[in-house]
């Protein structure tokens, strides 16, 4: 399994979802959507992510991935506790 996180600088809500993967022990490569590189990345997961009232992105977007596979798509600290609940 590997973990790709979407993340926005200066966002509490990114800052808490890299603090929940360090306390689990899951290590993820972070992608920044205010870099080009970060912004064109998230393009190939836009079918499964989540998006507020308005249409925006939802960040942090905690991508699960098994090989080319889309196991889950998180947002929170507790949608990452109990994704992790049900695998065991």
């Amino acid at each position: 399994m590997d973990f790709l996180l979407f993340t926005y600088p200066n966002c509490s809500k990114c800052e808490d979802m890299k603090a929940a993967l360090r306390e689990a022990a899951i290590t993820a490569e972070t992608q920044d959507v205010a870099e080009k590189e970060g912004r064109i990345r998230i393009r190939t997961f836009l079918p499964r992510i989540k998006r507020d009232a308005q249409g925006a992105i939802i960040l942090p977007t905690l991508v699960c991935r098994d090989g080319d596979r889309v196991e889950a798509v998180l947002n929170t600290r507790e949608e990452l506790a109990a994704w992790l609940q049900s695998r065991d």
